[in-house]
């Protein structure tokens, strides 16, 4: 017997119990699509975390606590950032390759609008260089000034979902809202900026520093620094230089365990782009799970088939049908279930690309639907190969009185 003839064999066995066929080519469908979309999903979430680190410019650098301390709670000696501590990060004779500093204190707040209230959940109170500093221009309006800041005048620049959300088709530039009882001007709206992850970048607001800390935040320690070096080059140098800083300023003894985290663009992209691996194999190796799972059901089903057609097995046996083409008939229909709902997930998945999932935009490897196709085809040939086995070895006196 040819081998189109054991495929014309295998399709006719296949189509002669089509719902049953249907169903386990669904449960490979599903688990195709799974890997596929689980593994684009968690590439998106890591592209989305490189667009946004790399919009803050390749210059900059940011300066955390390494714990406790946050905005708006008791300082303490070993890990406190004060404005004070940023001014010093400003002298130019220690450190001449750092172009800007910017004390950050955030918070989350809900702004108010005529009636109309929004949950912000980045309320960022900083200095004037804090927009050139994070790649944030001022999209309508002006932004605040070293005056405001000094005078600590309660204006603020919000973000265009912020602006929406609130506003709706006003111009919202003169307009006052309250904040956490306190009446702030917006003075002008940011840029918007392309929407690709988990938060919205568009969803904030900045306001000075000296009003955000009398009205909201209080005078604890400040959330974060933000410095911007003089170029791309001298960022290493700009590091060094407030590191140096950082230890006289905070009497560290021990370098190697500062009661701070300093990093620049690259060193947090490496960083989250090692998370974001890790976690698109975490999501991959959970849909691999169904793919398995679809893959009993093919051993299930072809070994229900073998049972139902074993008359028919012992008669082409009698008739001289060897093993090889038995064992090869039953491999080829458990590797078509497979094929072909592998080839429908792949369609599944392609088309669930194209919309966002847990507001993150999938980006799909091709590597990753080959990979995909390529594991589906070995589970049918891996699972069905001992019902095909099974088959192979029957012997035509046991098949023939079979009933």
């Amino acid at each position: 017997m040819s081998f189109g003839e054991i495929m014309r064999f295998a399709v006719r066995g296949l189509a002669a119990n089509k719902l049953r066929s249907a169903l386990t080519m669904l449960g490979i469908l599903i688990g195709v699509a799974s890997v596929i979309l689980l593994i684009a999903v968690g590439n998106g979430a890591g592209k989305s975390v490189q667009d946004s680190i790399e919009a803050l410019g390749a210059n900059t650098i940011t300066i955390g606590t390494a714990g406790g301390g946050g905005a708006g709670q008791p300082s303490s000696s070993s890990n406190a950032l004060t404005v004070d501590l940023a001014d010093a990060l400003r002298d130019r004779s220690l450190a001449p390759h750092v172009a800007s500093v910017s004390p950050v204190v955030t918070t989350a707040t809900t702004l108010v609008f005529e009636g109309t209230d929004h949950a912000v959940n980045q309320l960022a109170g900083t200095t004037p260089s804090y927009f050139a500093a994070s790649n944030s221009p001022v999209g309508r309006g002006a932004a605040f000034t070293d005056e405001d800041v000094t005078q600590g005048r309660r204006v603020l620049v919000i973000g265009q979902t912020v602006a929406d959300e609130l506003f709706g088709t006003v111009d919202p530039v003169g307009k006052q809202v309250t904040a956490g009882g306190a009446l702030y001007t917006v003075v002008g709206v940011l840029a918007a900026k392309s929407e690709a992850g988990f938060n919205d970048p568009n969803d904030v607001a900045v306001a000075p520093v000296t009003a955000v800390r009398q009205t909201l935040t209080g005078y604890g320690s400040l959330t974060s620094i933000l410095i911007e070096a003089a170029s791309a080059d001298q960022v290493s140098d700009a590091q060094d230089e407030a590191t140096a800083i950082l230890n006289e300023r905070l009497k560290v003894t021990d370098p190697s365990n500062p009661p701070y985290r300093i990093q620049n663009a690259s060193q947090l992209l490496a960083t989250r782009t090692q998370t974001a691996d890790t976690f698109t194999v975490l999501l991959g190796a959970v849909a691999g799970i169904s793919l398995v799972v679809g893959g009993i059901g093919i051993t299930n089903i072809m070994l229900v088939t073998v049972t139902e057609r074993t008359r028919e097995i012992g008669i082409r046996k009698a008739l001289g049908a060897p093993r090889r083409v038995i064992l090869t008939q039953f491999l080829a229909e458990a590797t078509m279930l497979s094929l072909v709902g592998g080839g429908l997930g792949v369609a599944a998945a392609l088309i669930g690309s194209r919309f966002s999932i847990v507001g993150v935009r999938p980006v799909v490897v091709p590597g990753s639907v080959l990979l995909a196709l390529a594991v589906s085809v070995a589970i049918g040939l891996f699972f069905g190969s001992f019902p095909a086995s099974r088959a192979a070895k029957l012997r035509p006196i046991d098949a023939l009185r079979y009933e």
